[in-house]
């Protein structure tokens, strides 16, 4: 199967059109103004910035912002776009093998990307990540609900309880995507394992969770 690394590396030049769907404005619209709230005031890393759909909205409210992604050809989107307080720093980094930065994050951001991460890796994801944040940062994930009729259908699930889309981009290429829909009591669940003070807020599309990380 192809990487995710590889799908992202494809769709950069299209991957904003997802946000354009009709029905989600609302919840986008909200988001756009629940999400930086978390983060007045704070140093902030950014994991799977992407093509930096978030990333100005974060750093409008940040002290300042690193923003990471695996892959070249989304960051050279995210670095094209306006940041005002030129406060933000991008950076090439793999989530499962975070540099050791200098000094440590009071709060973390990453946006669709807990459901690309295998159920087995999620515990050691976190682990790892946790190295990089103060303690009692600030961790918020967010990503997509299952709606039917809006989201891509599962094509299959995986011995693990992993489940899969098959989606297809611009130039017809068809891909296999890992993407998880996790239910709110395991979700709850696994952050209580790496965090105190866990948070899930279900809006129509989308979920965003937060939690107080504890010390690595």
């Amino acid at each position: 199967m192809e990487s995710l690394e590889t799908y992202y590396a494809r769709r950069a030049a299209e991957y904003e059109k997802i946000f354009e769907k009709p029905e989600r404005q609302a919840d986008l619209s909200r988001m756009r103004i629940d999400i930086p709230a978390f983060f007045k005031g704070e140093r902030v890393l950014e994991i799977a910035c992407g093509t930096g759909y978030w990333t100005p909205l974060i750093a409008a409210q940040a002290e300042s912002l690193l923003a990471t992604d695996y892959n070249e050809e989304t960051l050279a989107i995210a670095r094209s776009k306006k940041y005002p307080k030129a406060n933000v720093r991008f950076e090439r980094a793999d989530a499962y093998a975070l540099p050791a930065w200098p000094d440590r994050f009071g709060a973390c951001y990453a946006g669709f990307w807990w459901s690309h991460v295998l159920l087995e890796r999620l515990d050691s994801f976190l682990s790892g990540l946790r190295k990089c944040l103060a303690a009692d940062a600030r961790l918020v994930f967010m990503d997509n609900r299952y709606v039917e009729g809006s989201s891509t259908p599962i094509s299959r699930r995986d011995g693990q309880g992993n489940t899969y889309q098959t989606r297809r981009l611009a130039d017809g290429s068809s891909h296999e995507v890992l993407k998880n829909f996790p239910a709110d009591a395991d979700l709850k669940a696994r952050l209580a394992r790496h965090g105190r003070d866990v948070r899930l807020h279900n809006y129509e599309y989308y979920w965003v969770t937060s939690c107080r990380i504890m010390p690595a």
